[in-house]
């Protein structure tokens, strides 16, 4: 079994366009999927899950559709999250957290508190995260580090710069199986240094028609190629 299975939920948007209905439609039934598989991924003895919720990009979309999305996963972490921090998960918001609103930051660091000494799955929301950030965000830490005499540029390896990433609290850093919906071949700037070796697997299917059933596929086409 796959130890971390990354999320990139795409064509939320599309699967609404197709059935005439709003983004904000797309992105309610994208949160229902998302909680079933995470729900799944529990029973299944996963040990992290990181999804993709919302990209340093998607600011740019329409002012209602980010209200929309903001509003969604502030109360996605107060409702949804509390489920899994039932069932014992630790659950962790990766990204730039200084952007988003007072109340969320605040929300965050509860989350984080209430989950911190559970020892079930990982569950990581990357939201307002780029993969390019996470990876710029360890160097200043690390330059940070030499410039007051904490390290010395040749005790800098691969584990130290892990160390400084948003999922440095993570047992498995690394995704072994990376699942993108929409029928995109691409990574969109997510989690760009931990994926080096991880099996990819893209579905035509738009995100919210992504089953649990599906989620069984992904993982036995990734045991056929890891056995």
């Amino acid at each position: 079994m796959p130890k971390h299975i990354a999320f990139i939920m795409d064509g939320n948007r599309r699967w609404a366009q197709e059935k005439g209905w709003s983004p904000m439609t797309g992105h309610t039934a994208m949160r229902k999927t998302l909680q079933s598989l995470l729900l799944k991924c529990n029973d299944l003895k996963i040990k992290s899950v990181s999804t993709y919720a919302f990209s340093t990009e998607n600011w740019t979309r329409p002012i209602e559709e980010v209200d929309f999305l903001m509003e969604m996963y502030e109360d996605l972490l107060r409702t949804d999250a509390e489920v899994l921090l039932s069932l014992g998960c630790q659950v962790n918001v990766m990204g730039r957290k200084s952007d988003l609103s007072e109340s969320f930051q605040k929300l965050c660091v509860e989350i984080d508190e209430k989950s911190r000494l559970n020892s079930g799955m990982q569950v990581n929301y990357a939201i307002n995260y780029s993969g390019k950030y996470d990876i710029i965000q360890a160097c200043k830490s690390i330059a940070a580090q030499v410039k007051d005499g904490v390290l010395v540029p040749n005790q800098i390896n691969e584990k130290c710069f892990t160390q400084e990433l948003c999922t440095k609290m993570n047992d498995f850093p690394y995704p072994d199986l990376v699942i993108r919906t929409s029928g995109e071949i691409r990574l969109s700037n997510f989690m760009l240094w931990q994926m080096a070796y991880s099996e990819l697997y893209f579905t035509k299917k738009y995100f919210p028609d992504f089953k649990e059933n599906d989620l069984i596929e992904a993982i036995v086409a990734f045991q056929e190629i890891r056995k």
